[in-house]
């Protein structure tokens, strides 16, 4: 179950982040990805399915394939460059990879400015390692940036994401980010100097649940268990365990003993 979204009360704040009012102002929003890969689709699916209309959504991806099947899927929009992305969205999502994304900001930096009193695009980040200050640099003078950490299972609406603000970054743009990733999962906001705590707790700690998932399966068909039945029971169990951690509010040591009576 998606947990409900509270306020922070600071930029450093393990909490939930975002308000009853964050959702609905990202319907308001022209949304843009630049990036339509595994995560940048579940992004979006969720995005589509819990907070913005799809026709507010507008998505260039380098294979033109992955834009196209979100379109015949979702019915979103889809662009003719990344450029035009950055042109004519209030909120843009890189969903690329690391190495790609200085180049990608520097070839959309010019139409993230905005003439008069229009207000810049607030730019997310979902590149592991890359810092606010390299992202900041590659986006131009005054751009509201804010790094992200989700993970894999926002594919299947049960991710775990991290956000933290750069210095343009206000309150109102975390409770923005905040409700694109409370779209598909759990979404809190720290300091960036805790960001790589994050990555290898819920970025990389899919892999260890796996590892567990697997572990408790191969124990139960050496006791005799199908297959079939056993990686069924152990994948029911770990999630069982997760949430009674996320709904009881009990301390995980506490929940251990109450099995091992």
């Amino acid at each position: 179950m998606k947990p409900s979204p509270r306020a922070a009360e600071s930029a450093a704040s393990p909490a939930s982040i975002s308000d009853e009012g964050a959702t609905s102002r990202l319907r308001d929003c022209r949304i843009g990805f630049i990036g339509a890969g595994a995560m940048g689709s579940a992004l979006i699916r969720g995005l589509v399915r819990e907070a913005a209309p799809a026709n507010r959504v507008l998505v260039a991806d380098s294979n033109p394939y992955q834009a196209v099947r979100l379109q015949t899927e979702l019915g979103i929009k889809v662009a003719q460059s990344n450029l035009q992305v950055a042109r004519h969205t209030d909120l843009l999502i890189l969903a690329v990879k690391p190495w790609l994304i200085t180049s990608v900001l520097e070839e959309v930096r010019e139409g993230l400015a905005r003439d008069g009193d229009r207000e810049p695009p607030l730019v997310i980040s979902i590149a592991a390692g890359v810092s606010l200050a390299r992202l900041e640099a590659a986006a131009g003078p005054d751009i509201p940036v804010i790094r992200a950490m989700p993970n894999t299972p926002a594919q299947v609406g049960a991710g775990a994401s991290a956000i933290c603000r750069g210095k343009h970054a206000t309150a109102e743009h975390a409770a923005q980010a905040s409700a694109v990733f409370e779209s598909v999962g759990l979404a809190v906001e720290v300091s960036e100097a805790q960001i790589d705590a994050v990555t290898g707790l819920s970025g990389s700690g899919p892999a260890y649940v796996y590892m567990i998932i697997e572990a408790l399966a191969d124990g139960a068909v050496r006791a005799g268990l199908p297959r079939a039945t056993a990686l069924q029971l152990a994948a029911q169990t770990v999630l069982g365990g997760a949430r009674m951690v996320l709904e009881t509010g009990a301390h995980p040591a506490q929940l251990r003993d109450q099995v091992a009576t």
